[in-house]
């Protein structure tokens, strides 16, 4: 999407909670599957701050080309995302690999 401005904006436009304030702790599981978070999935309360590792695995997306912790099965992608750190490739340079790896912290208290 473009802004008034002509900025290029991410929107997604699936599920959504909406009026959620910034440190307010909610628990209801929605969201695309392959983006949710591993709180959300563990059904730990959880923040805005799912929104970055969302972030993060766009970002892995739009750099390699894969989606970090996609799976046929649905099970074994949520055991992934809950229990498995990403695979950084040998082709992300130091500085990709510092900012994913930020953004796909499994423990979000870390």
């Amino acid at each position: 999407m473009l802004d008034s401005e002509g900025h290029l904006k991410l929107a997604d436009f699936g599920l959504a909670k909406l009026a959620v304030k910034i440190d307010q702790v909610v628990k209801t599981f929605c969201g695309t599957p392959e983006y949710l978070a591993p709180e959300i999935i563990l059904g730990h309360g959880y923040t805005k701050a799912v929104d970055w590792w969302a972030l993060g695995c766009v970002f892995y997306e739009m750099m390699s080309g894969k989606h970090p912790f996609r799976k046929k099965n649905r099970n074994e992608m949520y055991e992934a995302i809950t229990k498995k750190p990403a695979k950084m490739l040998e082709t992300f340079s130091l500085n990709v690999t510092l900012l994913l790896m930020g953004l796909l912290t499994i423990d979000p208290q870390c």
